[in-house]
C-alpha cells in the first residue's frame, strides 16, 4: 500500500513540481510549513530525518493543487437554479 508520502513523491514527479512549487500548493489552502519540514516528507523511509506526512498534509496539498490548477471557484460561477411556484 502507497503512504501519502509515496503518493507526495509520484506527484511532484509526474507533474514537475519543485518544493517551491509544493510550499506554493499549500499555501493556497492557507496551510504552511517549512522547506526543511517538506524535505523531511520525501527522504528515504532508512533516514533519520523521515518524517511520515499525515492525512492532513496530503489533504490540503490535494485541496491546493485543484485551486493551482483550475484556479479558485467562485461563488458567482455557481449557477442556482430556482424554481418559481
Amino acid at each position: 500500500m502507497l503512504s501519502n508520502n509515496d503518493i507526495l513523491k509520484k506527484l511532484r514527479i509526474a507533474l514537475s513540481l519543485r518544493n517551491d512549487d509544493i510550499l506554493e500548493i499549500l499555501k493556497l489552502v492557507d496551510f504552511e510549513i517549512s522547506k526543511g519540514a517538506l524535505g523531511d516528507f520525501f527522504r528515504n523511509e532508512d533516514n533519520p530525518g523521515y518524517v511520515e506526512a499525515g492525512d492532513q498534509v496530503l489533504r490540503n496539498f490535494l485541496n491546493g493543487l485543484i485551486i493551482y490548477k483550475r484556479g479558485r471557484q467562485d461563488d458567482t460561477d455557481k449557477k442556482h437554479v430556482e424554481k418559481e411556484d
